[in-house]
């Protein structure tokens, strides 16, 4: 606080110095011939009283560029009655004309060199002729120089904002890609963690419960459990692998690539536990980049784990239906209950979808949960 109260003063204290460096001489003359017998005393006492309202003038310039200009026009034609006075008067005119001309626009501060220069000129009696011309020539100038030093901070200051314009757009284009990292990897992470925990938590419950009476589907579905704990490992470790690989330091690593060729091994896994998937396919299908392959892997995986989790009857539609330029995923299964809209998985579906182009919607209709997506594929090459 300190610092900054002593930076508001001290381009004035430079005022100051500068006023008593140019009025101080004609303050202490006067004075010192008031004070010495000097025929004229009150004469004197005029000239230092102008030389205080000189410096006081320059001083405080800066905070009220026009009030204070004005004030120095005034001063400089009562010099009339005080000759020898004019010059510091004329000076701190000058001065506060090249502050005017520093803080306001064109359209005020040549108008005030034309009052400056009047004012002088008519202070010292020279109203015509080349004296005249002189003294307002003089105030044009120094208007001149201070539109160029106004102009100067103008451009330097756009720089300036400029500067702090794009490092701004830099820290938030950075930090908007940390947050889509961020979103990117809990989504795969729910995605890769999810479903697996699902079979695994199903599966080992199952085992619990016929482990005395049937001991041969306990083991059944202690299988399950181990088929799901080695893919969920094997997911996360390409997942920690692909994070940790010194060779994408700019944050540009891939997804793992699970894509639809795995849906069968999906659908026989949540067959395992209880799931019967009715799957279908329409038009001719074919290879998919691998964002929309993955995307749409995904997206089936989701949808049926939630099928699993909420379908009374142990039973969900899948389709497939391939067009020209999109594929559709419809997954539709009899529901009393479902996920909330604000879940993490159709945060994340939702989220596959809109980043590819494409569009998600999930939501009851005629008693049963239906998740809709749809992906934009390019066209078969001609």
């Amino acid at each position: 606080m300190h610092l900054s109260r002593w930076d508001s003063w001290r381009p004035q204290l430079l005022d100051a110095a500068v006023g008593v460096v140019l009025f101080g001489a004609p303050f202490v003359v006067a004075v010192a011939d008031a004070g010495g017998g000097h025929p004229q005393p009150r004469q004197d006492w005029r000239e230092a009283a102008v030389a205080v309202c000189a410096l006081a003038l320059v001083t405080f310039r800066r905070r009220r560029p026009l009030p204070v200009f004005g004030a120095s026009v005034v001063l400089t034609l009562l010099t009339t009655a005080v000759p020898r006075s004019l010059p510091a008067a004329a000076l701190a005119c000058l001065l506060c004309l090249y502050t005017v001309a520093t803080r306001c626009r064109r359209a005020v501060a040549w108008p005030s060199g034309l009052v400056a220069g009047g004012a002088v000129a008519l202070a010292a009696g020279s109203t015509a002729g080349p004296e005249a011309v002189a003294i307002v020539a003089s105030a044009g100038l120094v208007v001149a120089v201070g539109d160029v030093i106004r102009t100067r901070r103008a451009y330097l200051a756009e720089v300036r904002e400029r500067d702090r314009r794009t490092e701004l757009d830099r820290e938030q284009e950075s930090r908007r890609r940390v947050i889509e990292e961020r979103l990117r990897i809990a989504r795969e992470l729910h995605d890769v963690v999810a479903h697996n925990i699902a079979m695994i938590n199903v599966q080992a419950g199952v085992a619990a419960h016929v482990l005395r009476s049937r001991p041969d589907q306990a083991e059944e579905s202690l299988a399950h459990v181990r088929r799901a704990s080695r893919t969920v490992l094997t997911e996360l470790s390409t997942v920690l692998g692909v994070l940790r690989d010194p060779r994408l330091p700019d944050g540009t690593a891939e997804e793992p690539v699970r894509g639809l060729e795995h849906l069968p091994e999906l659908i026989d896994q949540l067959a395992g536990a209880g799931l019967r998937v009715e799957h279908v396919r329409d038009g001719r299908a074919r290879a998919l980049p691998a964002a929309v392959d993955l995307a749409a892997y995904r997206i089936v995986q989701e949808s049926l784990t939630n099928a699993h989790k909420y379908a009374p009857d142990g039973r969900a539609a899948l389709r497939l239906r391939f067009t020209a330029d999109t594929l559709e995923i419809t997954v539709g299964n009899r529901a009393t209950g479902g996920p909330s809209g604000d879940g993490y998985g159709l945060a994340g579906m939702r989220e596959r979808a809109v980043a590819l182009g494409g569009r998600l919607s999930a939501g009851f209709a005629d008693g049963r949960f239906v998740v809709h997506a749809l992906l934009p594929v390019p066209g078969d090459p001609a």
